[in-house]
């Protein structure tokens, strides 16, 4: 038997003033893209914001249904998107921001497992990272230099 230790690496930024400007920005695009979150069940509301290599910005918000495994989240909305209308377009930038409407989320909220397969999904086509800033309602942020570091052991089409 042998020990296999997996590491990720994060940094961590005190606020939003503490981001470049450019991820302050595209962040508060998250923040505000949040807002309109479709989050009648959950009252939990995500917003991300894509920056793509040819300078676009995609959106994008979780949209809940009644039917829950019908519903998506904020970061496929935004990933989804980007490859039906850029399909040739890297991701490069991801920004996420996460708020309930019944506490305050005051910890980074990282993506979940779906969303973290389907990042890496983009990320393997793309064949470079993606950056992921992730942070709740107020407090730190995450940044992440690639999805590996969300999902160490990725499942990919090597795979199949």
């Amino acid at each position: 038997m042998k020990e296999i230790n997996i590491t990720a690496r994060f940094l961590e930024f005190e606020s939003l003033t503490d981001l470049p400007t450019d991820i302050q920005s595209l962040m508060n695009e998250a923040v505000e893209v949040r807002k309109k979150a479709y989050a009648p069940y959950s009252n939990f509301r995500v917003g991300t914001a894509l920056l793509l290599d040819n300078g676009k910005i995609i959106l994008g918000s979780n949209q809940e249904n009644a039917a829950f495994p019908s519903g998506l989240c904020a970061e496929r909305v935004a990933i989804y998107h980007a490859g039906s209308v850029y399909p040739e377009a890297k991701i490069i930038k991801m920004a996420i921001s996460a708020a309930s409407d019944t506490n305050t989320t005051d910890a980074p909220i990282p993506p979940c497992g779906a969303c973290r397969q389907s990042i890496a999904e983009y990320e393997f086509k793309q064949n470079a990272p993606i950056e992921i800033y992730f942070m709740g309602e107020i407090g730190t942020i995450y940044k992440s230099e690639s999805l590996k570091n969300l999902l160490p052991l990725a499942f990919d089409k090597k795979f199949l």
